[in-house]
């Protein structure tokens, strides 16, 4: 390995990145920084490498394409420097960039941007390490002053003018006022929600009977779709926003403020803010093909009853009695596995459309006859518009499950080959981390360690009247959030390591299975039998435009098949692979 820091030339990589706010801000693009870092770049000498962007990436994570390339980049060697116009382009969090330093430290590199105040001496590690933490100081007060500003309008009975409030279900048939803290009834709209409960709550109709009924008659949803979901449906008949409430039930949820602002003797809804906390993230791994792969994941968690706000809204002129019998009417309402028809083998993203990459879903037709028939179809070309996918065709299920079955069959009959590529697959796993997950749970264990060995210490410099109490609280403030940092991250490497302790417990059951019965009966297993062999296999299937299959999992090379399916149109075609 090269280490090229004070001998011979001077090589430096330079990295930009823009989150997807910051792409609507003029002067901080990413062509921008990028020139910045030539400029500086060639003011000192260096030989830039490569030049790599991030774009639409958040810094509140270090599972970004461009840094991964960066961090791939440095290991292999010969890198002088990494340069970047701001710190905060590396990371956000004051914790991620002292990771970053200290690997690639290990390899002779420095990370380094053109708004560092120090120098490299342990006085200037110290003033950059303030200053980030200053940053960060003030970006936290922004999100705590924005969400206690929302807090408030909230307490003081105003609507939060978001995206909830604009569009979404529970807020159907009503508007925002001129002023846009408040909702008013939109009458058209509200007639619709009357018709909702009227069909579930006296009528007794289904909810899929609703749903038809709208889509027959042309109604729009709330963000102006021509098809209702199911759910949407659910959560209007759910809402308390339409159920009246009298001014009884009202006035102990509010303040007295905003009670006595109101009626005693009208009805009102309940909007609701602050009841769920919703955790943005991204993560990465290393697909079957040996590429990594880059997807979002999103948590919601319902907050404590304690914590929500209350905010009183206009009656939706719903009666009560419908509400009730429409909720008593969908309470025990449950999904029925595919509507108690059939088990659907290739279901829960095992297949996919090989045209955009999205999920295939099961599709059931009935004729004239009564007889039921089966298919897998894409259906972005109607959620997303035909422009997103082309491939609109659907496929005969039963044919479809049987081909892919038929290639899987024969390769569960080579134990010894399959027990070799699925260790390989879990090898892939345990290197297609980043770094050494078993070295970053140590740094992130000592930096919980020494956030609480911090805290004993500005506990006891209070109590010795060495600093204030205001200065005890920023600097509590400061170590719970690196505590939770270093928290998120360990639970994430703690769940790397039970994804590979489950991969060996797949791999050890689909073998003791594969024993267990002779080969000659895997062709009698039934559907949720094969579909459990392939979630341990992970398996994916790709359907291309001409009717061709692509498997992957932990096969060493993905099984290009041809695949004979039928059309809605029952012709029959096969495509050799």
């Amino acid at each position: 390995m090269a280490i090229t820091n004070g001998h011979g030339p001077k090589r430096a990589i330079l990295y930009a990145r823009v989150s997807t706010d910051e792409q609507a801000r003029s002067g901080y693009s990413l062509a921008q920084q990028i020139e910045a870092l030539r400029q500086y770049a060639a003011r000192e000498g260096y030989e830039v490498l490569e030049e790599v962007q991030d774009p639409g990436q958040s810094g509140a994570s270090l599972e970004r394409p461009g840094m991964d390339r960066v961090r791939d980049l440095v290991a292999a060697g010969g890198v002088s420097v990494v340069l970047a116009q701001d710190r905060d382009r590396f990371a956000r969090e004051p914790a991620y960039h002292y990771l970053l330093r200290r690997e690639f430290e290990e390899h002779g590199t420095k990370i380094r941007s053109l708004n560092d105040r120090g120098d490299e001496s342990p006085e200037g590690d110290l003033t950059d390490g303030i200053l980030a933490q200053l940053a960060k100081y003030e970006r936290a007060k922004m999100a705590e002053r924005s969400r206690r500003g929302k807090l408030r309008k909230a307490r003081e009975g105003k609507v939060i003018a978001g995206r909830m409030a604009r569009y979404g279900s529970g807020c159907y048939g009503f508007a925002l006022n001129d002023a846009r803290d408040a909702l008013v009834v939109d009458e058209e709209k509200m007639a619709v929600v009357r018709l909702i409960f009227r069909m579930v709550g006296v009528e007794g109709q289904l909810i899929n009977a609703v749903k038809r009924t709208l889509e027959a008659a042309g109604v729009p949803t709330a963000t102006g779709k021509p098809r209702w979901s199911v759910s949407t449906l659910r959560d209007i008949i759910s809402n308390d926003v339409y159920r009246p409430h009298s001014f009884e039930e009202v006035e102990p949820l509010i303040s007295p403020e905003v009670a006595a602002r109101l009626d005693p003797q009208r009805n009102y809804g309940l909007w609701k803010w602050g009841t769920t906390r919703h955790i943005r993230s991204q993560v990465s791994e290393v697909g079957p093909d040996g590429t990594r792969v880059y997807r979002k994941q999103h948590k919601s968690m319902v907050r404590p009853e304690e914590e929500w706000v209350y905010v009183p809204v206009p009656d939706s002129g719903v009666p009560r009695e419908w509400v009730d019998t429409a909720r008593d009417a969908i309470r025990d309402n449950r999904r029925h596995s595919n509507a108690g028809r059939r088990f659907w083998e290739l279901s829960g993203g095992l297949l996919r459309c090989g045209e955009c990459g999205r999920a295939m879903h099961p599709h059931t037709t009935t004729a004239r006859t009564d007889k039921r028939f089966f298919y897998y179809c894409c259906k972005a070309k109607y959620k997303k518009g035909a422009h997103f996918c082309m491939a609109s065709r659907s496929h005969h299920a039963e044919s479809l499950e049987a081909s892919v079955w038929s290639e899987v069959c024969a390769y569960l009959q080579k134990p010894e080959i399959l027990r070799a590529d699925l260790d390989h697959m879990i090898d892939m796993k345990k290197s297609g981390a980043r770094g050494e997950p078993e070295r970053e749970m140590r740094l992130w264990a000592e930096r919980l360690a020494e956030a609480d060995a911090k805290r004993v210490r500005f506990q006891h410099a209070y109590a010795e009247g060495i600093i204030g109490l205001d200065d005890l609280k920023a600097r509590l403030a400061e170590l719970d959030d690196n505590r939770t940092s270093a928290e998120q991250e360990i639970v994430a490497l703690e769940g790397h390591f039970e994804h590979i302790r489950s991969l060996e417990q797949d791999r050890d059951t689909v073998l003791a299975n594969l024993e267990a019965i002779a080969p000659e009966t895997l062709n009698c297993l039934d559907a949720e039998e094969r579909h459990r062999f392939y979630k341990i296999l992970r398996l994916r299937v790709r359907l291309w435009p001409d009717r061709s299959l692509e498997i992957t999992g932990a096969f060493p090379e993905p099984l290009k098949v041809g695949a004979e399916v039928c059309t809605t149109n029952g012709s029959r075609s096969c495509s050799g692979g």
